[in-house]
């Protein structure tokens, strides 16, 4: 086992063993097997112990155990306890392709960077749920489409299921906040300090989100809130784009008014955009029970993130409250 990987893998993870089991059956199988694992369970009831015992003769795994103080305070932790010279970050929720350090480690010889991250697809073994999601965290009908699909540098913000950094970028900028957001407000401290940050386009991931409806919608309302969290540490940070979801909500109660007052036919606007969403993901997905599953998870992540930027900005921006409080970041993971 080498001392010194060139890679660290670090990964908060709680109260998921299932999730743990496929996350090390993929590192396992890797290509390019020089890295760590640094798996964080952060207070969880349910313990990945036994799944990391399985895999002790073929990972080089450190495993911590802590009290639960959230996920930023996780990574960190892991950082602390790296040897890497880049730390990589995934999701418990991820399965890794069996060349993707190999594909990073090309990237870096032909296209450095200090920071970068790359896009997630979804796997053939996901559910249909997982499927549906899956499509609206990357369609273009939804938003999705700019996670992990730009390559300019002022756009493509890394995110914590799929990033990773020099040990000097670390050592310079420092860890994570405990703030929604946090992956995107390291991003924005990385490209401050003049480090460079790109898109690897072919280091992807597998990564499965949420198993339900309604988990999906309490995440996605959750990436709502965080842009106005950054919108008030990093004004220019916020984008027209960012505010399109909150503008649909705003903008579906106007129909529906337009609709009752004026004429039935102001109907015809969702109707058609209902459509073109159906189609589009029946393209995709070549399945109708997954794509009829698409259209209610776009739905659900439009008017999940829109309430929630709406509802923090009534909070932070107009009551001018604080940031979330620790407690309230720890209950992200449940």
């Amino acid at each position: 086992m080498n001392p010194t990987p060139f890679f660290s893998i670090i990964v908060p993870i709680y109260n998921r063993p299932d999730e743990a089991r496929e996350l090390l059956e993929s590192l396992a199988a890797q290509t390019d097997g020089d890295f760590e694992l640094v798996l964080v369970e952060d207070g969880s009831t349910r313990p990945c112990t036994a799944e990391v015992e399985a895999f002790r003769s073929r990972l080089t795994i450190h495993y911590i155990v802590k009290p639960n103080t959230g996920r930023s305070d996780s990574r960190n932790v892991g950082m602390r306890a790296s040897h890497g010279a880049y730390l990589i970050f995934f999701d418990s929720d991820c399965i890794i392709p069996p060349d993707y350090f190999a594909t990073v480690r090309r990237y870096l010889a032909t296209e450095p960077a200090d920071c970068f991250g790359g896009p997630d697809r979804e796997h053939p073994s996901f559910t249909p749920t997982q499927k549906a999601i899956s499509y609206a965290m990357t369609s273009f009908w939804t938003t999705g489409g700019i996670r992990g699909g730009r390559t300019n540098l002022e756009k493509f913000k890394p995110r914590t299921f799929n990033m990773g950094f020099s040990r000097e970028v670390y050592e310079r900028v420092g860890g994570f906040k405990d703030m929604y957001g946090e992956d995107i407000d390291l991003s924005i401290r990385i490209h401050q300090a003049g480090f460079t940050t790109r898109l690897y386009r072919d280091a992807y991931v597998y990564h499965k989100r949420r198993g339900n409806l309604r988990k999906f919608y309490r995440q996605v309302h959750i990436f709502g809130q965080a842009r106005i969290n950054l919108f008030k540490l990093y004004p220019d940070s916020l984008k027209a784009v960012h505010t399109l979801p909150a503008v649909f909500v705003l903008g579906s109660v106007g129909v529906l008014v337009c609709a009752v007052v004026l004429s039935p036919w102001w109907l015809l606007l969702p109707a058609f955009y209902l459509v073109l969403l159906l189609v589009d993901a029946l393209v995709k997905t070549r399945s109708l029970s997954i794509a009829l599953r698409a259209v209610a998870a776009s739905l659900i992540q439009i008017y999940g993130y829109g309430l929630g930027f709406l509802r923090s900005f009534v909070d932070k921006i107009i009551l001018r409250h604080g940031l979330e409080d620790l407690e309230t970041l720890k209950r992200v993971y449940k």
